[in-house]
């Protein structure tokens, strides 16, 4: 059962979480059973219900019975699905259960069967599942992969020959505009990894808030290369992009007020370290904001740094961009993403 997925118990007063009721239901068995589940489990999912289990305490009888018998019911229905398909299930759940209840049994069924095929997909290696995905349509490789972790999208795309790569981003990021027919694509690719029937639609899917998380969980160069390409072929998306996202360099678009007030709120070592790959321009910006005093610290700050990794420099670059975003989400500064002039203060 997925942790959102909540029962109001009204007969009860209660409301238990798709966790909580995992939880109960192992309680509810005999140790040698709830050891025998918990090997089938992910050790993520073993953690999550362990720490749930640790918070069951004194459960009535009635909400107990009320967990197992809705375990019971979906197994029940997972079978008559297996044997005869959603319709019979349907027709055999109403029986026993009558109409409405049958419906929603069938509908958290559906949800289940959805996620199978997507639990394959994300056990799978980005170069086993870029093997996999390579033979389909780009927009059926925007669709699997908009519904991955964005780390798992991130690594799988560095996968993709450059065309390709771009091509997949751009649908990831304007998914919100296809067809309702296209979905059938993405059906027809999970039913051949899970085995699976995926009755029912997929909800909302990709966006520019997707690709954002996706891409700053890319290295700086591909990201710059995919937001140059990105923006010849949609100027509109790519800045929704980058203002979900905010990479680094577009520091050097917010206006000079502003800077002064980021400078205020973070670490001088932060930045020293972030300006280390950053080009002369981006710098410039950032001396004439400073006092003449601290521009020359770090101008030999940074003359005399010896080598540092890349993933420092970069973590220092994530801290700054955080203060950026904190600030911009409480009204203290404005973010001019499009490169145009900087705003006008009055």
């Amino acid at each position: 059962m997925r942790s959102n997925d909540k029962l109001q118990l009204k007969d009860l007063g209660e409301e238990i979480s798709g966790s909580q009721k995992a939880a109960m239901l192992m309680v509810a068995l005999n140790v040698e059973a709830a050891s025998l589940v918990l090997r089938y489990l992910d050790p993520a999912d073993v953690e999550n219900l362990t720490a749930e289990i640790s918070k069951v305490k004194n459960i009535s009888s009635k909400t107990a019975d009320k967990v197992i018998d809705e375990f019971y019911s979906m197994v029940t229905a997972r079978e008559y699905v297996l044997e005869g398909g959603l319709d019979f299930a349907q027709a055999v759940l109403e029986k026993s259960y009558g109409s409405p209840k049958a419906i929603e049994i069938i509908e958290k069924v559906k949800r289940l069967t959805t996620m199978k095929g997507f639990d394959v997909l994300k056990k799978a290696e980005p170069a086993q599942l870029v093997n996999f995905l390579n033979k389909e349509h780009p927009q059926t490789m925007a669709l699997i992969l908009s519904q991955l972790s964005p780390d798992q999208t991130a690594n799988a795309l560095k996968e993709l020959p450059e065309e390709l790569r771009i091509d997949v981003v751009y649908r990831i990021a304007t998914l919100g505009k296809i067809a309702p027919q296209t979905l059938k694509q993405i059906e027809h690719v999970v039913d051949e990894i899970a085995g699976a029937s995926m009755s029912q639609s997929v909800g909302k899917l990709g966006g520019a808030k997707c690709l954002a998380a996706i891409l700053n969980r890319t290295n700086v160069a591909m990201v710059k290369e995919l937001l140059d390409k990105l923006e010849g072929i949609d100027t509109e998306t790519t800045y929704e992009v980058k203002r979900l996202m905010f990479i680094f360099e577009e520091i050097i678009n917010i206006a000079d007020k502003d800077i002064q007030k980021i400078m205020r709120e973070i670490d001088r070592k932060d930045l020293a370290l972030a300006l280390k790959i950053s080009d002369d321009k981006l710098r410039e910006k950032i001396f004439k904001n400073m006092s003449e005093r601290a521009a020359d610290l770090l101008k030999e700050e940074l003359q005399y740094m010896g080598m540092v990794k890349l993933k420092e420099v970069e973590g220092a670059q994530a801290r700054i961009i955080d203060v950026i975003k904190r600030l911009e989400e409480q009204g203290e500064i404005s973010l001019n993403l499009r490169g145009g002039p900087e705003e006008v203060y009055v």
